[in-house]
């Protein structure tokens, strides 16, 4: 069976009230005629479509047999970033097309690199493409609900595949490298935030002056629910929100890399919450993954735009609702990139917290961070 990934679950309707905006969720219809022979051009504007283009034009790559040796020789190793096959030269360039709108899609820079990469569904199909078995390609549909997956032949026609059984036949999976593009996206983050003058200040001033309080996640572990086959690891971040000594909202983002699979506890000590940059001792936790959609500029115009309009009345008042309001409503249609979230961490929190949409729970202690 394939690698079971994080899902992705709006709040309840009591927590997720201010996200009211949101559409509801529309699945797409895969019509059951095969596709066209031709395939489209690349929809820059869109990384679920673009992937999904790019996947057919790999599919119909793999009918010149040298072509498909070097890629699928590649894969039986593991992860391949398809910008340095070089068997095909068509579609060389057509990978590097697809990663200049991935990159356009997600907000970042040329300096990214290549962000396209292939990899097999699952580790056991390794031997049947060994045994020379043509593998279809596919992307992950952007709807994780979705009735079906549609998968490409090399002469271009559609099958479309249980998304709840994992197929005998080998299927080679198109997909963003997440792993690489979430660090230059937090980066882009925490820079047009910081822009935006809603990050917190340095902790120096408090280390200085004698040190200061954090919460350490001494475990954590998400929800273990089904997820399609064709799914991969998540990559997890958490917003951390507050207000700022100068009693403005600030958030700080910190990545959570070891976060991969739902169903499983990590334990990771790690520090999530830095109290010196918060006034009142209290933050909050919005945890997020990047499914691949995520454009950062975006992300981080729509939060500075609604924390801006909050103003410190003297005391504590939560901003995961309208963290989670500033969200694009797009995000909560097909594709939510919302894990969970926690209301009110303090400098005295410790043991388990549930998370608010009880998808998973923290578990954490203060630490004592002392001065350099």
């Amino acid at each position: 069976m394939g690698p079971t990934r994080l899902r992705h679950l709006v709040l309840p309707a009591c927590i997720a009230a201010a996200a009211v905006l949101a559409a509801t969720p529309a699945t797409a219809h895969v019509p059951e005629q095969a596709a066209s022979q031709q395939a489209p051009a690349l929809a820059p504007a869109g990384v679920a479509s673009t992937l999904d283009t790019l996947a057919r034009q790999v599919a119909s790559s793999l009918a010149d047999q040298t072509a498909r040796r070097t890629l699928t020789s590649a894969l039986r190793s593991g992860p391949v970033d398809l910008s340095t096959l070089r068997a095909d030269a068509t579609l060389t360039g057509r990978v590097r097309t697809a990663d200049q709108s991935v990159r356009t899609a997600k907000g970042l820079p040329a300096s990214t690199g290549s962000l396209v990469r292939a990899r097999l569904a699952d580790d056991g199909m390794a031997a049947a493409l060994a045994a020379g078995t043509v593998p279809l390609v596919a992307t992950a549909p952007s709807d994780d609900d979705a009735a079906s997956v549609t998968a490409y032949e090399p002469d271009g026609r559609r099958v479309l595949l249980d998304p709840a059984r994992t197929p005998t036949r080998p299927v080679i999976v198109v997909e963003v490298d997440v792993a690489k593009a979430l660090p230059a996206g937090l980066d882009i983050l925490r820079q047009a935030l910081a822009q935006r003058g809603v990050a917190p200040a340095a902790a120096s001033a408090a280390l200085a002056s004698g040190g200061y309080w954090a919460t350490k996640v001494n475990a954590v572990r998400l929800s273990d629910d089904q997820e399609p086959w064709i799914k991969g690891a998540a990559e997890v971040y958490s917003i951390v929100s507050g207000f700022g000594l100068d009693g403005h909202p600030k958030v700080d983002i910190v990545q959570m890399p070891y976060l991969d699979y739902d169903g499983t506890t990590y334990y990771p000590n790690q520090l999530l919450v830095h109290f010196s940059a918060y006034k009142y001792n209290l933050a909050d936790v919005v945890m997020m993954e990047d499914d691949g959609d995520t454009n950062y500029q975006q992300l981080a115009q729509a939060i500075a735009a609604v924390l801006l309009t909050i103003f410190d009345v003297g005391a504590y008042i939560p901003l995961v609702d309208a963290i989670l309001s500033a969200i694009p409503t797009s995000w909560w249609t097909d594709d939510p990139d919302f894990v969970d979230a926690w209301y009110t961490l303090s400098t005295g929190s410790s043991g388990r917290l549930n998370g608010a949409g009880a998808h998973g729970w923290l578990e954490v202690s203060p630490y004592w961070v002392a001065p350099l």
